[in-house]
């Protein structure tokens, strides 16, 4: 496997750049705006590639060529939670993403959105995101407003005379849960890499299925078997999950279906003991009093895969970040478990207050399904090129790497 660099833009707790560096990627930088958020990236990272500062004043060419660009612009603009002002929302920062590339020129790059974008309301928006991100050199000029540069970017896509760089860009609503992770956490993926480079790519494959995990918890019984314990009756779930099971029974009477089941928090969580007050098992591993069900905010079934967690520790925003058993009781997630569920190792230190802590896990990329598009894009371009041809491809400009 050719050495491969990366840097990365609003890393947050760093899920993304764990995932990544998981497959020997080695991190240039890692930029991030939140202290605290900062904190945990140096806990985890060599702290002299953490740059704690608003990615407007982030001089992108010194760090000359990088082979990858990664990050999660801020999802506020787009969020079906937030305001939906998109791309008159002051915390729009897919302009910076755009920069990055144009300034960087990486091999690929790899960006990671809330399902809020594609809504029909930022449809031209995503439109002028994407041809951006195409043709990273036609730079938006002082004071020209955005409508007038995606006329220009459409003017190049269907013209014969552009010769600058352009990358091929594929974006996907993923749902993290196909792909093994366990939680029920649907993002935007966005992906591009160089044309130039000649590679082929396409998204990896799902390899988990709901209907996999009925199959294995009300056909097989295997699920209950390895847990060792007594099948619970599917009327201890909600009327919303019921329909969900209902007709994924439906899909799976004959044949098991080819995928491994969605794992659950049972299966994520099955070797850690019951929280205490004192963290006896891990600091990160408090219990928490409070946790209580109400309309909109049910928690998460343990034979199931999460909710999305959300960025908050309580109220709206994390309501919905509990466990739910079978006779009904709830509780919090402790930061720990948060923690795993979003697929970070064990010894990942998150930084801050819990309401931090949460808030922090809540926003970032679950790890496995980092490693697993970051791995799929470098295995392509190691399969295509050696390392002498990779540093070929690497196109300098005036920053110093």
């Amino acid at each position: 496997m050719p050495n491969i660099s990366s840097l990365e833009i609003f890393s947050g707790a760093g899920g993304l750049a764990t995932g990544i560096a998981q497959n020997n990627v080695k991190h240039h930088a890692l930029v991030e705006w939140n202290k605290d958020a900062c904190r945990t990236l140096m806990e985890n990272f060599d702290p002299k590639i953490v740059h704690n500062v608003d990615i407007r004043d982030f001089e992108f060419i010194k760090y000359g060529h990088v082979d990858i660009v990664a990050g999660g612009p801020p999802c506020q603009p787009f969020s079906l939670g937030g305001k939906h002002k998109g791309s008159i929302d002051t915390r729009d920062m897919f302009p910076y993403a755009c920069k990055a590339i144009s300034q960087c020129k990486p091999l690929a790059f790899i960006f990671e959105n809330v399902k809020g974008l594609l809504r029909k309301s930022f449809s031209t928006y995503f439109e002028y995101i994407i041809l951006r991100l195409t043709y990273p050199e036609i730079e938006i000029e002082d004071s020209e407003p955005w409508e007038k540069h995606l006329n220009r970017l459409e003017k190049i896509h269907t013209s014969q005379n552009y010769n600058g760089i352009r990358y091929n860009v594929l974006f996907r609503l993923i749902d993290a849960a196909d792909y093994g992770i366990p939680q029920r956490r649907e993002r935007v993926i966005i992906v591009g890499i160089r044309e130039d480079l000649g590679i082929e790519w396409s998204f990896p494959p799902q390899t988990h299925s709901l209907e996999a995990l009925i199959w294995s918890q009300f056909v097989s019984h295997e699920y209950w078997e390895r847990h060792n314990i007594i099948p619970v009756n599917v009327n201890c779930y909600d009327e919303r999950t019921q329909t969900l099971i209902a007709k994924a029974q439906q899909q799976v009477r004959m044949f098991p279906p080819g995928t491994k089941p969605w794992r659950t928090i049972r299966d994520q969580l099955k070797d850690i003991p019951q929280p205490d007050e004192h963290g006896t098992f891990h600091s990160e591993h408090i219990l928490r009093d409070g946790a209580r069900v109400y309309p909109g905010h049910t928690g998460s079934f343990i034979d199931f895969p999460s909710k999305t967690l959300k960025a908050g520790d309580h109220g709206v925003p994390g309501g919905e970040n509990m466990i739910r058993y079978d006779d009904g009781r709830v509780r919090y997630y402790t930061t720990y478990e948060a923690k795993l569920i979003q697929t970070f190792p064990s010894n990942y230190k998150i930084c801050g207050s819990w309401t931090e802590s949460m808030r922090q896990i809540g926003n970032a990329v679950p790890v496995k399904l980092a490693q697993i598009i970051s791995n799929s894009i470098i295995k392509q371009i190691a399969k295509c090129m050696d390392a002498q041809q990779i540093a070929a491809r690497r196109l300098p400009n005036a920053g110093v790497a």
